[in-house]
């Protein structure tokens, strides 16, 4: 892993997470929004810009291991320091800062979906079962109220 491929890479990676997260912005304004629409269109975008930062991760972490070192946080820190890159140093500082931003962005919107799923299941719920027993009352042929059948147990002996 010389150098400037090194920089290269975790300048791409950051230019990733940072559309990662500015495209979690937006997720969490639709959730707030409840834009059910605008979520889907964000979906897929999202998707890939994971599956390429795991793709650089991978990478990165294969190129530690080939070089002697974990393939780990730990393992790129070690690396840094035996570079002595400043500017690969600080890109990676801007990585694990960018990373740690769309993490609780993350969560934040993960908060936000729980949010909106237990309303929609309070919803569901208020509308299934009714609100006291007097609303248990069924309409009759005339559309006058009547009160509901009661069930019959069945008697064995």
């Amino acid at each position: 892993m010389a150098t400037a491929s090194a920089h290269t890479s975790l300048q791409d990676e950051l230019k990733l997470i940072n559309c990662l997260i500015e495209l979690m912005k937006q997720e969490q304004q639709f959730l707030v929004a409840a834009n059910t629409d605008g979520l889907q269109t964000l979906t897929p975008h999202k998707t890939g810009l994971v599956e390429q930062l795991a793709q650089f991760a991978t990478q990165r972490h294969a190129c530690l291991e080939l070089e002697g070192f974990a393939a780990s946080e730990v393992g790129m820190a070690a690396w840094l320091a035996r570079m002595a890159d400043p500017g690969a140093s600080a890109s990676w500082q801007q990585l694990l800062e960018a990373t740690g931003q769309a993490k609780e962005l993350n969560r934040v919107n993960g908060m936000l979906i729980n949010k909106q799923l237990t309303n929609n299941h309070t919803l569901i719920n208020a509308m299934r079962a009714p609100a006291s027993t007097a609303d248990t009352a069924l309409y009759g042929p005339s559309g006058q109220a009547t009160a509901a059948p009661r069930k019959r147990g069945l008697v064995v002996g």
